[in-house]
């Protein structure tokens, strides 16, 4: 009896270790590094200024099309996937 109690606390230690204990340290260790990376790499970029004195200069009738077509919010929704998709290949163990 006591083997079968020894053995049943032996398998289930082993799992804890091998499936949950490992697994943690391996996904806090790529979500640590990610949001590092994600930190770092946000000081790297500029700032936006340049888009803005660079939209300055369209017209009126472009503008009218522009909100009609709601090309900032697809703007914005095609440049954050992409940035998504980069950040997400560059995962080893993901991408």
């Amino acid at each position: 009896m006591y083997g079968i109690f020894l053995s049943a606390i032996n398998a289930a230690l082993v799992w804890l270790v091998r499936s949950v204990l490992v697994k943690f340290f391996i996904f806090f260790a790529l979500y640590f590094v990610t949001t590092e990376f994600i930190g770092v790499a946000l000081e790297l970029l500029p700032d936006g200024s340049a888009i803005n004195s660079s939209l300055s200069g369209i017209g009126s009738g472009t503008w009218f099309f522009w909100e009609t077509f709601a090309v900032d919010t697809g703007l914005a929704a095609v440049v954050s996937a992409y940035t998504t998709r980069f950040i997400i290949r560059r995962i080893p163990v993901i991408g």
